[in-house]
């Protein structure tokens, strides 16, 4: 197998790798329960939404991004140049993906979330931070939805 074919079948092994890891993401919202909650006992508590922020929800760090990026980085840099220059643009090009790669995977695993503060009717008051797949307004009557691992949910 010649060196451009080696590249190539490293390339598309670091891209089927990112776009595996990019499903692996679960959703935070309020609408989606995962295998687990489903036909499973859930407690409901009732209340008034008190306040509304928007925040942003990180997704842990994997470091796939940052390993791929530097495969193909190492990959594309190795192509500058012959003999020592290769090993050279192969360095540099590995730690510039590597970089690139990091950003990439916490940009994308960055989605937009309410926290919100919720007075129960029981008098507690409570803040949930969940993806922002509803519009709440201070005052909306809301149901929390609280599944047996403790998770909560705000639904309207």
């Amino acid at each position: 197998m010649g060196k451009a074919s080696s590249r190539f079948l490293k390339g598309i092994a670091v891209v089927s790798l990112l776009f595996w890891a990019g499903c692996l993401h679960s959703s935070q919202g309020s609408k989606t329960y995962t295998r687990d909650q489903a036909q499973r006992q859930l407690s409901v508590y009732y209340g008034t939404v008190l306040k509304v922020a928007d925040v942003k929800i990180q997704a842990e760090q994997t470091g796939v991004g940052a390993v791929a990026g530097g495969v193909l980085g190492g990959v594309a840099g190795s192509a500058i140049g012959s003999g020592s220059g290769s090993r050279i643009g192969a360095a540099a090009g590995a730690v510039g993906g590597m970089l690139a790669g990091q950003a990439a995977e916490k940009s994308l695993g960055t989605k937009d979330g309410l926290e919100l503060e919720v007075e129960l009717d029981d008098g507690r008051l409570i803040v949930i931070v969940q993806e922002k797949d509803a519009q709440f307004c201070v005052g909306d009557r809301v149901r929390i939805i609280q599944s047996p691992d403790g998770k909560m949910r705000v639904r309207q």
